[in-house]
């Protein structure tokens, strides 16, 4: 269970202060309590649970993304420690760097021998300075890369887990070739013959995410965002207002249901109530379970097959019809 103070979310303030205050009246006055009172405090307990998933269930676009970009919400380690059975960071690009904000690695899961990629944020400022806030540079990129033709060399699934709020945009990033980086990411894991498995745990956003993002499934976490720009640039962009997030947020279509709806996603991964902060060992048996049972149905097709419906998934992206 995380610790309440890491969750500073505005509209949840109100529930956790009642829920501290039941706590501290359970306290200060175990064994002195009648009956009918006991029963009452679980009455209101009971309450407060279902108030808890009321309110998560209506979480709006841009609550969900500041739930996402909490320090508590479990990373990609985090995942990896639960869900492998044995595991191994590999580092390097072979260019000359090793971004700490990209991961990437060999590891035992099922019984089957995977590599494993993802964004790593930090747990705190002096980490997130060190992992640049999980925003990849061309060196990330390029490592992942070097892994996903490793894994396609030796026959071994990938598994990506996407949470960046975007590539490093910074004046060095564009003169190492950042877009370069993306892009060939993106030609060479259509080219892959190995099952590619994409999971958004977080924050997935713009080509930053996709540089890691085309995959025979794509997976999403219940609370976890998905977008072409963070709801804050783009209302900068459209209105040179970035107060103006919340309508960006909306009209963006952000969250698991309205990707799943457009085609995006494949699945929704359930997560704890109050999102997989509050329990990361549940969110990640949960994820598990599904990695297992997506992993075993593309297991069964040919490479050439598997290379045929992800070309036709991301073709299909977009597709609509006017009457």
């Amino acid at each position: 269970m995380v610790s309440r103070k890491t969750l500073s979310l505005n509209f949840f303030k109100p529930v956790i202060e009642f829920e501290y205050q039941l706590q501290q009246f359970d306290k200060m006055f175990t064994g002195y309590l009648s009956s009918s009172i006991i029963r009452q405090i679980n009455k209101l307990k009971d309450e407060l649970y279902e108030l808890k998933k009321d309110i998560f269930k209506s979480l709006t676009p841009l609550q969900r993304l500041y739930l996402v970009r909490q320090s508590s919400r479990p990373t990609t380690l985090n995942y990896i420690s639960y869900i492998m059975d044995e595991w191994i960071e590999l580092h390097g690009d072979r260019g000359g760097t090793d971004d700490p904000a990209l991961i990437g690695g060999v590891g035992r899961f099922d019984s089957k021998t995977i590599v494993f990629i993802g964004h790593q944020r930090g747990k705190d400022t002096k980490d997130n300075v060190i992992r640049n806030f999980g925003m990849a540079s061309p060196g990330g990129y390029r490592k992942a890369l070097r892994l996903m033709q490793h894994a396609n060399r030796f026959n071994f699934p990938i598994f990506t887990f996407i949470d960046t709020p975007g590539a490093w945009a910074g004046i060095d990033a564009e003169k190492l070739g950042q877009g370069e980086a993306i892009a060939v990411n993106l030609r060479q894991m259509f080219s892959l013959q190995v099952p590619i498995i994409c999971t958004v745990i977080g924050e997935g956003g713009s080509g930053g995410a996709l540089g890691i993002g085309v995959a025979d499934k794509i997976l999403m976490l219940e609370y976890a965002v998905y977008t072409v720009a963070t709801p804050e640039a783009c209302a900068a962009i459209l209105w040179k207002d970035s107060a103006k997030s919340l309508i960006a947020a909306e009209a963006l279509k952000i969250t698991s249901s309205d990707l799943k709806i457009l085609g995006i996603i494949d699945t929704i991964i359930q997560e704890p109530l109050e999102g997989a902060q509050n329990d990361p060992l549940m969110a990640s048996c949960i994820l598990k379970n599904e990695l297992i049972s997506n992993l075993n149905f593309l297991l069964t097709l040919s490479g050439e097959k598997r290379k045929e419906l992800r070309y036709k998934k991301f073709r299909n992206i977009g597709t609509f019809y006017e009457s």
